[in-house]
């Protein structure tokens, strides 16, 4: 009798361990993939001259097989506190990272922690770049600050610091195939991988030091704006490629030679940057550099141009560093799909490729970022879901990187808590279009004075227009017409012809700061 009722019981048993494992194989892994300034003009996917002329095969693979977003923005374009927006999907006076100086709270509610007390496992490598350490990882390994490119330090969990010998991209790309590796596989992951690249001082890995140096990139049409139909924020930013550019740091010119040909430092620490970041080489990577930055160091001593010429020269030298940085991150966003698809795990992982922000590529003169106009707002999304997203479709809904917590929590099941900003975009990732789906998007930057100088400022973008306001030793309104005017250079707040506009726009941002409850009015504006 006891052995007819084992006989009768063990389908069921079956039944309810078939039933467990099913669950847990429908709850998709997620991959989280994070650049650092990586401008969509610099994708090939987004169809942009340098993006053909310096391909990003394997990102472009995303957009092939998943979504392409063209209108996908941050609320705060630098670093820190663009990714203290993701992990808490709320704005900066609600997370309280304002600026680069800040420390984040790690105590508070993340998407990370929520998804590991959900029992996803959880890591993240790479930049960190909140000062706090790591919470609601299982795993991680962070850079300290921003990192450095060559045999870069890591911060290892609890909290040791090591030195890892190496390109930084490739340390990291190594963590992350590791851990997916070593990783429990009965159980869905997280992983954020975070990439240094291609952030300032932009030096490329030994394999690509020459990669882009015979390209010749075509000249921004802006390159030489005067802003004078702009505003007063952006006359006075500290961020020309032709004055604000280091020749040393950021152009690779020996400090001695700048010197020689009469050029001074725009800050004393550029020189001593380059020579810090050569002197993290070895004396094998030092031959390589060597062998490659010579000549060019060389053929500026001999020839060294001047005016517009220089202009025209450090943009080329930029580009060059900055794409070649690229095409590494690139080549590890292809060792990572590949690992997906060789394991059987792409049919089931959300792949989600961004940048903390946009970067200026020589649009009106500049790099860097912080800036509400469009290069550094705007920063690249693409995404790949099997059974969700259809392959090489484009969404032109505005989102927001306020808004990857909700989504992803959405995405694995996980309550979404009422205190989140942003708004979840499964639905776009589905191929629908909500009628009650956002039609503006609110900014603030606050870090000033600071590094390049810009202005504090906060303002709201719909499909069509722009209204900015600059505060803070300034008061000034600025208004551009997207659709005539989409690189920016007219702002139109004082033509009688967009006086409508402009009070429409007034009311919508007003509204705006009182949904997202910014306290504007305990802003010391001095």
């Amino acid at each position: 009798m006891k052995d007819l009722f084992l006989f009768l019981l063990l389908p069921l048993l079956l039944l309810a361990g078939c039933t467990t494992k099913e669950k847990t194989d429908t709850r998709p892994n997620i991959v989280f993939i994070l650049s650092d300034d990586h401008g969509y003009q610099a994708i090939g996917a987004y169809g942009y001259p340098i993006g053909q002329l310096a391909p990003t095969p394997n990102i472009d693979r995303l957009a092939r097989e998943g979504m392409l977003f063209d209108r996908m923005f941050v609320a705060n374009s630098l670093c820190g506190p663009s990714r203290a927006s993701i992990i808490t999907g709320k704005f900066s006076h609600k997370n309280g990272f304002r600026w680069n100086g800040d420390m984040f709270n790690a105590d508070q509610p993340t998407f990370p922690k929520m998804l590991q007390a959900a029992g996803y496992q959880t890591a993240v490598v790479g930049k960190w770049h909140l000062k706090s350490l790591p919470q609601g990882f299982d795993y991680w390994c962070v850079l300290p600050g921003q990192g450095h490119y060559y045999n870069p330090d890591f911060i290892v969990q609890p909290g040791d610091t090591v030195r890892m010998h190496g390109y930084v991209t490739d340390l990291i790309g190594d963590m992350a195939l590791d851990w997916m590796k070593k990783r429990d596989p009965k159980k869905p992951f997280l992983l954020m991988f975070q990439q240094k690249a291609p952030h300032r001082e932009w030096l490329p890995p030994a394999r690509y030091l020459d990669l882009y140096h015979q390209v010749k990139f075509p000249l921004p049409a802006t390159l030489f704006d005067d802003h004078k139909d702009m505003g007063t924020a952006a006359r006075e930013a500290e961020m020309l490629i032709s004055q604000n550019m280091g020749l040393s740091n950021d152009n690779k010119i020996d400090p001695e030679i700048v010197t020689e040909t009469g050029h001074k430092p725009f800050l004393k620490w550029y020189f001593n940057a380059y020579r810090h970041n050569l002197g993290r080489m070895t004396p094998d990577q030092r031959a390589q550099w060597d062998k490659v930055y010579k000549p060019i160091n060389e053929a500026f001593r001999n020839n060294p141009p001047t005016g517009d010429s220089l202009t025209k020269w450090k943009y080329q030298r930029y580009m060059e560093d900055y794409l070649a940085c690229i095409r590494a991150v690139d080549d590890n966003v292809g060792r990572v799909l590949d690992y997906l698809k060789e394991n059987g795990l792409d049919k089931n992982t959300i792949v989600i490729y961004t940048s903390d922000q946009g970067f200026y590529l020589g649009e009106h003169g500049w790099f860097d970022k912080r800036f509400m106009y469009e290069e550094s707002f705007r920063t690249p999304l693409l995404v790949r879901y099997p059974p969700m997203v259809q392959p090489g479709s484009v969404n032109h809904d505005l989102v927001q990187n306020i808004d990857f917590a909700p989504t992803l929590l959405q995405l694995a099941g996980v309550k979404i808590p009422q205190d989140i900003q942003g708004v979840s975009f499964l639905p776009l990732l589905k191929g629908e279009h909500p009628a009650n789906w956002r039609r503006s998007l609110y900014y603030h930057y606050y870090e000033f004075p600071s590094i390049h100088m810009v202005k504090r400022h906060y303002g709201i973008r719909t499909q069509r227009y722009k209204l900015i306001h600059f505060y803070y030793d300034i008061d000034e309104w600025e208004l551009y017409d997207l659709q005539k005017d989409p690189q920016e250079m007219h702002n139109v707040i004082h033509d009688p012809a967009y006086a409508e506009v402009a009070q429409q726009l007034h009311h919508q941002l007003d509204s705006l700061i009182q949904y997202y409850q910014d306290p504007l009015e305990k802003i010391d504006t001095k």
